[in-house]
């Protein structure tokens, strides 16, 4: 009797029916598409969402260590591995960060620097008076006494100069209220005359043999000076961190690679970091679900974040199997040099970033 065969739709070679996945390929031999199915496909194909995240995600949570020292000794199908679950968690806080916090932050910020620049901290009426009280001041009425009393180093015409020179200053176009450093009516009436940039940047600064990057800078001020809105740069900095963290995961590494330099290579202390900072988007998405649902007070907040420290302690121990004393200290120490040092400077660098490309 000739068996019947079916053609895998995927790879098109034939099989005996009755077979529920492809031999060949392995793909499910009466595949329907449906919703369920597409949506299943998408997860596991970019985040493998299957059997194993679940057996990752609470080891990943109470077992400190244990995930990065499993995958290290080769049990490697069993667990997720460590760069899918970064990816897949990172992806997920970052999305509860965007909805929960930064999209109306946004908004506060642009609205509220609105209004900060529209209705200045120094009233007009305030600088009128506060003119008056400069132009009340005679510094030789205060200084020339003190000269009969025996001040020296200064004669009677120097104190007029001196005297000249602060009213002038006063008398000059200032800021008031804002922290921008140019003249802002000049500035307002090139932008009313629809002005070249180029010769509002000159008002604002720029220099004739200004570079690209300088001048990129006088294109981003001159668009937040008319637009006002630095929520967007908020927005556009926060967009710039999952990259970044591309960057500064491996330097945590590194660090750990320094700490314990004959403890592994240096793929071993980065399957560790993928480990960790997995934890610590883990704490902080449940950290942002809470909050949204219910405020928690900040004394528990700070409490959960330290825990953070006392997590990497514990995996620090488990994973390299050194003593509490060295645990202690090398993992203080990876910690001051990354918040310390690593972070200002990646802060600063992705805040420019944010502000050149908003």
């Amino acid at each position: 009797m000739e068996k019947q065969c079916e053609t895998c739709k995927n790879c098109e070679e034939s099989f005996e029916v009755g077979f529920e996945y492809c031999p060949h390929c392995g793909q499910k031999a009466k595949d329907e598409l449906t919703l369920g199915v597409l949506f299943y496909n998408t997860i596991t194909n970019y985040f493998s969402f299957d059997a194993r995240f679940f057996k990752s995600f609470l080891p990943l949570l109470f077992k400190p260590g244990y995930l990065a020292s499993k995958f290290i000794e080769g049990k490697r199908l069993l667990y997720l591995h460590p760069a899918q679950l970064y990816l897949f968690i990172s992806v997920v806080f970052f999305f509860l960060l965007t909805v929960i916090v930064v999209r109306d932050s946004v908004a506060e910020l642009d609205t509220a620097l609105k209004k900060t620049l529209e209705n200045p901290l120094i009233s007009d009426s305030t600088k009128v008076q506060a003119q008056k009280a400069i132009d009340s001041i005679k510094l030789d009425s205060i200084l020339m006494p003190l000269k009969k009393k025996g001040l020296t180093g200064i004669d009677e015409n120097q104190v007029k100069i001196i005297d000249s020179l602060i009213k002038k200053e006063a008398n000059g176009k200032k800021n008031y209220g804002t922290s921008f450093d140019f003249n802002t009516k000049k500035v307002d009436s090139l932008i009313a005359a629809n002005a070249a940039n180029d010769t509002i940047f000159k008002a604002m600064g720029m220099s004739d043999d200004a570079g690209a990057i300088k001048r990129k800078f006088y294109e981003q001020s001159l668009k937040f000076y008319k637009q006002r809105n630095g929520g967007q740069i908020m927005q556009a900095a926060i967009d710039t961190i999952p990259i970044s963290l591309f960057v500064l995961l491996p330097i945590f590494a590194l660090i750990l690679k320094l700490l314990f330099f004959n403890r592994g290579v240096y793929a071993h202390h980065l399957v560790f970091s993928f480990y960790f900072f997995s934890f610590l988007f883990t704490v902080f998405s449940i950290l942002l679900i809470i909050n949204y649902l219910w405020d928690l007070p900040d004394w528990i907040d700070f409490l959960i974040t330290l825990s953070t420290y006392f997590y990497l302690l514990l995996a620090i121990k488990h994973f390299y199997k050194q003593g509490w004393f060295l645990s202690l200290f090398k993992s203080g120490l990876a910690t001051f040099i990354y918040l310390m040092m690593v972070i200002p400077v990646a802060m600063v660098i992705i805040i420019f970033v944010g502000f050149l490309f908003y």
